[in-house]
Formats: C-alpha cells, sequence, structure tokens
C-alpha cells in the first residue's frame, strides 16, 4: 500500500507493550515475580478484562482498587498498596534493560525529523518504562489510557489522544500488536492502524482486513511512510 492510500496522515501514535518491544523479552524476565504473584496477577487479569467490558463508576484507579479489594478479599487500601508493589513500581525495573524493536526507535526518530507529530498511548503508564528508550522526549503527547477513564479497545483513550493532539482521528495512524484492543479500538474511533504481527506469522503473509497496514518488521513502516528502507 502506499501513503497516498491512507489520506492524510500527520501524527503517527504507538503503543508501547509488545509494539516498541517485543513481549517474550519482558515475560522470560518476570517469570519468578509473576510465580511468586500468580494468584494476584490472575484477578489481576479478570479485573482488567471486566473493566474493558463495563462502564465505570468513578475514577480509573479507584474502580480498579474497589474490584481488586473484592477479589483479594481485603481493604481497598491493602488493594491499592498491592497493585503499587507488585504491578505498577512492581514491574518498572525489568525495563530498562530490555532493548526495543529493531528498527522502532529509528524509525520514530526519522518520523519527527520528517514533520509528523509523534505519541505513545498505552494501557499501562508510560512513566514505568522511564524515557520510553529516548523515545519520550520526542513525543507530543505521551498517555496511559488509565487517564482517559477506559482501556482499549474503548475509543475513549484513542479520542482523548486526537484532541490531544489536535487532530481529528482520520489524520492518525495508530501502531500496535493486538488487532482486539488497537487495531480495533484506533478503528472504531476513525483513526487509520498499523498492525505488527509477529515474523513467523508476516512470512506467512498474515493479514488483517481491518487494519489499513499490516507488517512484521519496522523497515516495512518505515518504507510505506517514509519512501526509504
Amino acid at each position: 500500500m502506499h501513503i497516498d492510500k491512507l489520506g492524510e496522515i500527520k501524527a503517527v501514535a504507538f503503543d508501547i507493550d509488545g509494539t516498541l518491544y517485543r513481549t517474550w523479552k519482558l515475560n522470560i524476565r518476570i517469570v519468578f515475580h509473576f510465580l511468586r504473584y500468580n494468584q494476584f496477577f490472575l484477578k489481576y487479569g479478570l479485573v482488567r478484562a471486566k473493566i474493558r467490558k463495563i462502564p465505570l463508576t468513578g475514577t480509573f484507579k479507584e474502580a480498579q482498587t474497589q474490584m481488586m479489594a473484592e477479589k483479594l478479599h481485603c481493604s481497598p487500601s491493602e488493594a491499592e498498596l498491592l497493585l503499587t508493589k507488585i504491578v505498577y513500581a512492581g514491574l518498572s525495573s525489568y525495563f530498562y534493560k530490555i532493548k526495543p524493536y529493531k528498527g522502532s526507535v529509528e524509525l520514530i526518530k526519522e518520523l519527527k525529523e520528517a514533520g509528523y507529530k509523534i505519541a505513545l498511548l498505552s494501557d499501562f503508564p508510560p512513566e514505568q518504562k522511564g524515557d520510553v528508550w529516548g523515545v519520550k522526549d520526542l513525543c507530543d503527547v505521551v498517555l496511559g489510557t488509565e487517564e482517559t477513564g477506559a482501556l482499549k479497545p474503548s475509543p475513549i483513550p484513542f479520542n482523548v489522544l486526537a484532541e490531544k493532539l489536535g487532530l481529528p482521528p482520520e489524520q492518525i495512524l495508530y501502531v500496535g500488536n493486538s488487532h482486539k484492543y488497537d487495531v480495533v479500538g484506533a478503528k472504531n474511533a476513525g483513526m487509520k492502524a498499523a498492525w505488527l504481527v509477529q515474523p513467523e506469522k508476516g512470512i506467512l503473509g498474515k493479514k488483517s482486513k481491518l487494519a489499513d497496514i499490516t507488517f512484521w518488521k519496522y523497515s516495512q513502516l518505515k518504507e510505506l511512510l517514509l519512501g526509504k528502507k
């Protein structure tokens, strides 16, 4: 696909987890942390899945904390402490030695130099990843979906992102590895979507009927957006 077929694109936004780095690189580092708190993570996953499906009462933090308290049979204050200890602060140290996807940081730098607005939108607080391999300082908008009161694939965080970028959704290309959350969410909000698939799937020709672009290495996206490999 040629860039012209996408229409006018003025901003490129990226998911972080699984999109700017390979998920397995984190998974192998947190295996003992996960095993230590496996029951907590199981309940946390159930709560996050529920949040994706229902409208929340109150703030995101309050709703998530209350749901976790019910799952853990503890007070909301205890649940909040555990969320910080195990998930938010607890996982942050594991990102520092993870290397980003080959070509991802370089592409973002070149897109910025070419005049595109750059953004990050993640279901987890972006600050959990520090400077996001130097990308954070290049961004016009850095946003965690929790700040918007809804997780992907709700169109709410995507709409907030577009508002903060000062652009109509159709002028934003969203890049993510999750078809269910990134591609569906972006398209429902009126954005263009680029789906990053695993190399083995890309080599076999895996495509999406919904995403505007399916790619498996960043050199492909670079060639499409900037006309060079």
